[in-house]
């Protein structure tokens, strides 16, 4: 088992990353970080340009987490998935059979969430799993 957070380095996945790191530690379980880099479109250069983009935006996102839960003794992996975010976080949760998904929340309205498709919304939609939704304030 572990704990799996979605990652972006927004407002709500860096007070989730706390969240995160609390939870696993209370379980003794590995941390996995998360990053949906699915690029808009589907076939062609621009698409392989942009996923290339959004992976290495990922990478350098997913570093601050890895070193701070580093920092508080909680182990971790990675996993840049090439899906839309709550598709990778939902994914990967399911291939590491986890035990919580944490996810921030950036404070938007449900009606808002649910208009434009937020993750935080998606996610407490879709996963069979528990799901913890951290504020960002």
């Amino acid at each position: 088992m572990a704990v799996v957070l979605g990652y972006d380095e927004s407002p709500g996945s860096v007070k989730a990353l706390d969240a995160a790191i609390e939870v696993a530690a209370a379980f003794g379980e590995p941390l996995v970080l998360v990053y949906g880099a699915g690029a808009p479109g589907g076939v062609g250069e621009e698409y392989r340009s942009h996923a290339e983009a959004l992976q290495e935006i990922g990478r350098k996102a997913l570093a601050h987490a890895v070193e701070t839960a580093d920092e508080a003794g909680v182990p971790t992996s990675v996993e840049i998935v090439d899906a839309k975010p709550a598709q990778a976080i939902l994914q990967v949760a399911d291939q590491h059979d986890a035990r919580v998904i944490v996810v921030g929340n950036w404070g938007e309205s449900p009606i808002k969430g649910a208009m434009l498709g937020s993750t935080p919304h998606k996610l407490l939609h879709l996963s069979t799993r528990p799901v913890l939704c951290v504020p960002a304030s």
